[in-house]
């Protein structure tokens, strides 16, 4: 690089420095919007999971517990599950 060039790049400085402001802040909001993302994706798991959880236990319930018959507590909760549907879907 000879000592001419540089007085070329001095004019063209507050354009580089610009530019590079501009692809700095547009970086930052595409991290942004994937980080929001990612916290929305993990809610939607941590929401799944927990209702896996829940009929999980119900299972281990209805297994362990000997003083009821199994089928019986199957068709006692599909019923209750049936009126918790009736109930979601009457309110919308």
């Amino acid at each position: 690089m000879n000592p001419d060039s540089i007085f070329v790049l001095i004019p063209l400085a507050p354009f580089l420095l610009g530019g590079l402001a501009i692809w700095t802040k547009h970086s930052r909001k595409l991290e942004e919007v994937r980080a929001a993302a990612t916290a929305e994706k993990a809610a939607q798991y941590a929401a799944q999971s927990q209702a896996l959880e829940e009929r999980v236990r119900v299972l281990e319930r209805i297994v362990t517990d000997k003083g009821y018959d199994v089928a019986t507590q199957i068709e006692a909760l599909r019923d209750t599950r049936r009126i918790e549907s009736a109930n979601r879907g009457g309110v919308q």
